[in-house]
């Protein structure tokens, strides 16, 4: 009687911090915005991967026997320095490229690492870009002459017999030249990720 004391669930009620606005009572917090970005790198780098190992897979299976004559020429890509080199540089991509998918994905678990990875991303993307972009104008120099010659230096074109074996060329280097895109667009996404993080 004639005490002031509150009741003790009115307090507990005060203690209770209100939810932030625009959210309900038990709705899940939307998860960071970083987290969006590695979702897309993972999604990029896989796709890397499978451009590299495709462009690999077609042009190691070019292989194509043609008789001319009592002769039996073969086109191969090991033939040619530039082709195994296309084969070795998109390999490295392709390795490179599910290394650092894996990678991505440990930052989606870990956070924390995010800015740490980011910069090593950076640097070591433009460094495979570099890789694949040489790889594919290199093989497509020796596949224009193989297609149109050259009449200054008395190369002739040989597609005309090795037809089957330039598509496989020619479909290599498309993919190849798609992951070069890819890893473009990879290092812009990694850098302006770090922009954001910068302290306005």
């Amino acid at each position: 009687m004639g005490s002031t004391d509150k009741p003790a669930d009115l307090e507990t009620a005060k203690e209770v911090p209100p939810p932030p606005k625009g959210a309900a009572y038990g709705s899940t917090p939307p998860p960071p915005k970083h987290d969006y970005f590695f979702a897309v790198d993972v999604a990029l780098r896989f796709l890397v991967f499978a451009a590299s190992l495709t462009s690999v897979l077609v042009i190691v299976i070019s292989k194509q026997t043609v008789h001319l004559g009592p002769r039996i020429s073969v086109a191969k890509f090991n033939h040619s320095p530039a082709f195994i080199y296309f084969v070795a540089a998109l390999s490295v991509a392709g390795l490179y490229a599910i290394l650092t998918t894996l990678a991505s994905l440990s930052v989606i678990w870990k956070p924390i690492l995010s800015t740490k990875f980011l910069l090593h991303f950076v640097f070591l993307d433009v460094l495979v870009l570099g890789l694949v972009a040489s790889a594919t104008g290199t093989a497509g120099g020796v596949a224009y002459i193989g297609y149109k010659g050259n009449e200054h230096t008395q190369w002739q074109k040989v597609c005309s017999t090795f037809d089957k074996f330039c598509q496989h060329v020619v479909g290599a280097l498309a993919t190849s030249l798609f992951a070069s895109v890819l890893l473009v667009l990879l290092v812009w996404l990694s850098t302006f990720t770090l922009h954001r993080k910068i302290p306005k």
